[in-house]
């Protein structure tokens, strides 16, 4: 199986004081040892790397950049994927709802994938089955 993973759930692999962080590492240790293929995309890479950088600092972020990110498939955002992306953001008219969160639910569509690794309700509320 494919697995989306949102920035959610990297934060809360990272950050020991994030309430999902037992569940997050929990569930993180079974995905590296499982057979699933792990999906994320380069705009939840740029929001990932900031959030980190600006809550936990340069050493989570090395530790993202050197553990984690060998580990996932990092599929890059061409201009028409950001373009269907924009078209849903603003079509959405939602205040709470980010671009990356869009662009990450155009990916998963195309790439057909139904599972996201997040703790954002937010893909939940688009019909994928959300871990945890």
């Amino acid at each position: 199986m494919t697995i989306f993973i949102d920035t959610s759930a990297f934060l809360a692999i990272l950050n020991k004081d994030d309430n999902n962080y037992p569940m997050a590492k929990r569930l993180w240790n079974e995905l590296i040892y499982s057979e699933n293929v792990m999906v994320s995309n380069n705009y939840v890479l740029v929001e990932s790397f900031a959030l980190i950088q600006r809550r936990l600092g340069m050493e989570a972020v090395r530790t993202f950049q050197e553990d984690i990110l060998p580990l996932i498939n990092v599929e890059w955002i061409n201009a028409e994927t950001h373009r269907s992306g924009v078209s849903a953001f603003l079509a959405a008219s939602k205040r709470k709802l980010s671009l990356v969160d869009c662009v990450s639910f155009e990916i998963m569509r195309l790439l057909g994938i139904k599972t996201a690794f997040t703790f954002d309700p937010h893909f939940g509320e688009q019909g994928y089955r959300c871990i945890p």
